[in-house]
């Protein structure tokens, strides 16, 4: 099977990450999934959810959006709130990143991931996350750097990718016209000690079988090694070497 980008079904789309992509920002990272492009960004504030208060732990949250032009035609902006679909995205990126640090470690302080997507070309959520990863790894490395924190938490690196079956073949990373007409497509998250954060399976068309479903986690799985590399090549060129030494490997 021709895919419409001339890619073999196996191959992932061009992956670049481009680090400190805002200045401003305690952590940053342009993400690039093929013409999928999203801006992460990582702000530090003190203080956690009214909830968390006294726990002596720290929190991760995470918002995302889509700018008008992302796509083809204009969307317009939430101006009511998040959308039910944002809100649910919101979430994932935020359980997602949670899962990469040591929340012990923060103190009582919020770390906000805003994932803001310049342009779509699907994947914008599993983009959003592998991105994240990176300008969460940097915020850290700001607290440590400023003084902050005196130890530097452990993070265990996480990215996401897409994995869909379209007429009766598995894909990895499918771009936005292969999303809207796959038979099946699955949003997968994990870390790279090979563990599962999160699977987001749904069949348009047909049920799948449990071989079928098995392939598309062993496919994602390859995939998102490749991206698990990317990101560590990223903040090589920003961390120091101490720093990375408590990045757990890929």
């Amino acid at each position: 099977m021709m895919r419409i980008d001339g890619r073999s079904p196996d191959q992932l789309r061009p992956i670049s990450i481009e680090i400190g992509a805002a200045p401003y920002a305690e952590g940053s990272a342009l993400i690039a999934y093929g013409k999928t492009r999203v801006l992460c960004t990582a702000t530090v504030e003190d203080g956690v959810p009214a909830w968390m208060r006294g726990q002596q732990s720290g929190w991760v949250t995470a918002e995302y959006a889509m700018l008008p032009r992302a796509t083809l035609q204009r969307t317009r902006r939430e101006r009511n709130g998040p959308s039910g679909r944002t809100q649910e995205i919101q979430r994932l990126i935020g359980r997602s990143l949670r899962a990469a640090i040591d929340l012990n470690a923060l103190g009582e302080r919020t770390i906000t991931i805003d994932c803001d997507v310049l342009q779509a070309d699907g994947g914008t959520r599993t983009a959003a996350i592998s991105g994240g990863y990176v300008a969460l790894a940097l915020a850290v490395d700001y607290l440590v750097r400023s003084g902050v924190l005196e130890t530097r938490p452990t993070l265990t690196p996480v990215a996401a990718v897409s994995v869909g079956m379209l007429q009766g073949v598995l894909l990895l990373d499918l771009c936005y016209e292969e999303d809207s007409q796959a038979d099946l497509d699955c949003n997968v998250v994990m870390n790279s000690a090979g563990g599962y954060i999160e699977v987001q399976a749904t069949a348009e068309r047909s049920a799948v079988t449990r071989d079928q479903l098995n392939a598309l986690l062993d496919l994602a799985g390859r995939g998102i090694q490749q991206i698990l590399d990317a990101q560590a090549a990223a903040l090589a060129t920003a961390l120091p070497n101490n720093a990375m030494s408590q990045v757990q490997s890929p």
